[in-house]
């Protein structure tokens, strides 16, 4: 009979650890999945993070890919799909946010890589001022899909087509995850350096 009662232990222990180990974390009101469906893909949470200006929280940053990474490179090189995901915790211009972004790459490229990532801000800019707003709950994804590029989801809405270059993606992530981050806590904690 004792056994009966460890092995119920037992298998109540490993289904309290298998729920705890599937289950999403709560951050500033936002639910962080420990997974993300892209493409069919089942990928992992990288790591999450919230993104400060000055002293107001402006998005929850969470980073999904299909192995653990700990650098740009790393991300860049690892298989498969990606996503980064930006939920808004605050009410921001959409306009001047993707300006934000562009002095971002700026502050990550050399200017003979900008020349050629022009075009693609430019496109990239035409989403955020198409957008207006970005309220509390809006969602912007960042998906790399290999064989299609990067494709933009803002508020549930494929933004335009695609951004076939895998330069461009690049140039993208290193706003997060290049030597000049846009905020260095928040690329620690996506790539998982706590």
């Amino acid at each position: 009979m004792h056994w009966v009662i460890r092995a119920l232990g037992a298998i109540t222990a490993l289904v309290l650890c298998l729920a705890s180990a599937h289950a999403a974390t709560t951050v500033h009101g936002v639910r962080v999945e420990d997974t993300a469906m892209v493409e069919g893909v089942n990928l992992q949470l990288n790591g999450f993070g919230t993104r400060y200006k000055g002293p107001f929280k402006v998005y929850v940053g969470e980073l999904y890919t299909t192995k653990k990474v700990g650098s740009l490179d790393e991300l860049i090189a690892a298989p498969g799909p990606k996503r980064l995901s930006m939920v808004f915790v605050r009410e921001i211009e959409a306009g001047p946010f993707g300006k934000l972004l562009t002095r971002g790459v700026e502050d990550n490229n050399s200017k003979s890589e900008m020349s050629k990532l022009v075009p693609g801000l430019i496109r990239m800019g035409d989403i955020f001022t198409v957008n207006k707003v970005l309220v509390p709950g809006d969602v912007i994804h960042l998906d790399w899909i290999p064989g299609t590029g990067m494709v933009i989801t803002a508020k549930v809405k494929v933004q335009g087509e695609p951004f076939k270059e895998p330069e461009f993606f690049r140039a993208i992530m290193s706003i997060w995850f290049g030597n000049v981050p846009a905020d260095h806590n928040l690329k620690d904690a996506m790539l998982g350096i706590k």
